[in-house]
């Protein structure tokens, strides 16, 4: 068995311990101690990492009763190391996880939620509830978790004996067997965790609960706290600050004028299609074709427009009238127009020269075409 020694002091950074085992395997060696301050994967946290004398440990599981620290290199059985962990790493889940408790209890007691899944990795910390929560429900959570942050109260992981576990009303995502250990909040939460957490919520730093996902008939939440917390408010306010700049407006006004900036975008959409579909009719009133056969290319016409246009000419000049817009690279948006039966053998005779997708009815075919400007004008004799 070997000791835990995060259990009894999440701070320890050094330790010194004894090799029981070492065993090698695919990829590197498994190295069995008698105890360590390494906490293994487990309970939706990545396993701490760091080195053992200098050899870097780069993953830690526990299987049943024993904890295996997995290095690119061996150990002598009974060699006595010198265990240092990435506590700078470890320091920061510790916020994330204590954090998440925090929200999690204070989710359960005020709306009744259940924590049903949790996941920490080194750029992210989501947590699941089995209810959805409206985002007034998601600020309020967000503000009592900071107060207990500020009212800097103690945290204490321990195992109670059975009888005091039996008494004791506490949150757990799944059936314990065993030991159980309990992280204990005060005036926060009381939850079963194997996980390291901060002594002091004071310790945890500003807890920031941000975007939200609907998840099975619940809410995922992601959540920053500490450091991820406060660099997040950093990133977001130069974004918002520089935004401001362009906008000639101090950084807390950018939302007003991001508004009043689409509302006067949209206004000059209106006009500008107003303008185009009115130069299009313009240029129909004018079309006089020579042959039974056209094709038009447009600068950044829609659908829409080429569908208008097309029509347009077909019902002054009759024939085949088509007209074509630069989709992307190489590709064209296009709208044909013609009498029924023509239209048919003619769009026929248009797919088998070029990588055409679409189609159509009642003598108008839509789609877009691959092909060169050059080439298109050619097959259309032009």
């Amino acid at each position: 068995m070997t000791e835990k020694l995060y259990d009894l002091d999440s701070y320890i950074k050094e330790f010194t311990a004894t090799v029981l085992e070492c065993e090698e395997i695919e990829g590197g060696y498994k190295i069995l101690l008698d105890k360590t301050a390494f906490f293994p994967e487990g309970g939706g946290q990545p396993s701490d990492i760091g080195f053992l004398d200098d050899i870097e440990v780069f993953d830690v599981k526990e299987k049943g009763d024993k904890i295996y620290h997995y290095t690119d290199k061996p150990f002598e059985k009974d060699k006595e190391v010198k265990g240092k962990i990435n506590f700078e790493r470890r320091f920061d889940f510790m916020q994330q996880h204590s954090a998440e408790h925090i929200a999690s209890g204070i989710a359960n007691k005020l709306f009744g939620c259940e924590n049903v899944g949790f996941h920490l990795s080194e750029d992210i910390v989501t947590f699941d509830f089995d209810k959805m929560l409206s985002r007034e429900q998601i600020n309020e959570i967000e503000i009592l978790c900071n107060k207990a942050v500020f009212e800097n109260n103690s945290i204490k992981a321990y195992y109670p004996e059975k009888e005091e576990l039996e008494k004791l009303e506490y949150r757990s995502k799944k059936e314990l067997d065993g030991a159980i250990r309990i992280v204990e909040i005060e005036n926060a939460d009381i939850c079963a965790c194997c996980a390291p957490h901060v002594n002091k919520t004071g310790e945890i730093g500003l807890i920031k609960l941000l975007g939200t996902e609907k998840l099975r008939g619940g809410i995922r939440i992601e959540l920053k706290a500490g450091n991820r917390a406060l660099k997040d408010y950093n990133e977001r306010y130069e974004e918002t600050r520089k935004i401001g700049e362009m906008l000639a407006v101090k950084y807390n006004e950018t939302a007003e004028a991001v508004e009043r900036l689409n509302k006067t975008l949209s206004e000059q959409k209106a006009q500008i299609t107003d303008l185009k579909r009115r130069i299009l009719e313009m240029r129909a009133e004018s079309f006089n074709p020579e042959t039974d056969k056209t094709a038009e290319f447009l600068e950044n016409a829609d659908m829409k427009e080429l569908q208008a246009y097309a029509d347009k000419l077909y019902k002054k000049a009759g024939g085949i009238r088509a007209v074509f817009s630069l989709k992307a690279e190489g590709e064209y948006s296009f709208v044909i127009c013609g009498e029924p039966n023509e239209l048919n053998e003619f769009f026929a005779d248009f797919k088998s020269k070029f990588t055409v997708k679409g189609g159509g009815r009642n003598g108008m075919v839509q789609g877009s075409v691959c092909g060169a400007e050059e080439d298109i004008l050619k097959f259309f004799n032009i």
